[in-house]
């Protein structure tokens, strides 16, 4: 069997790569977390949720390990959902930037980027350790949608959710 650490350290990795793949599993939407710190910055995430209506909160969760994550501490964001034309946009900011430079366009508190899906600028409203992420939640001040399929990632791979005939705002 070898080492007993070695078969800990491989049992551990299996365990991971398992959870991570169960966690894939499950389809999100893709959005880029924008804002100002010394520079503009922009973080592709996978995790993002609203939180309330009343007052509007939404959450992002950024890992600890992404370079920019402690200068958004405190700072205004937007969060800027994709559309399934965007995938080069979402990996430009993985960290596998594209050709070409991305369009900003000056929000009401926190840069965004043109031409995406849906926006949310947020002032800040609490952050909380999420073990290896944090867990930013920021009181939406701006939002707005187009039409248009969304970017989704699921089974470790990017996907087109289509646009509904009729959206659920219609209902209410």
């Amino acid at each position: 069997m070898g080492d007993p650490s070695e078969y800990q350290r491989r049992t551990i990795r299996s365990r991971d790569h398992h959870f991570r793949g169960s966690l894939g599993r499950f389809a999100t939407g893709v959005a880029i977390v924008t804002f100002e710190g010394t520079t503009r910055h922009g973080i592709t995430v996978n995790s993002f949720t609203s939180v309330s209506m009343e007052p509007p909160l939404v959450l992002a969760s950024i890992a600890r390990t992404a370079r920019s994550h402690d200068e958004l501490a405190n700072r205004p964001f937007t969060v800027n959902i994709l559309g399934a034309e965007q995938q080069s946009l979402a990996m430009h900011f993985a960290g596998r930037p594209q050709a070409h430079e991305p369009l900003w366009i000056e929000g009401q508190v926190a840069p965004r980027l043109a031409n995406v899906l849906a926006f949310f600028e947020c002032t800040p409203w609490a952050a909380y350790d999420g073990g290896d992420h944090t867990l930013y939640l920021g009181e939406v001040v701006d939002f707005s949608y187009r039409s248009g399929d969304a970017l989704a990632f699921a089974n470790s791979r990017f996907t087109t959710i289509p646009e509904s005939q009729l959206g659920v705002e219609d209902l209410l």
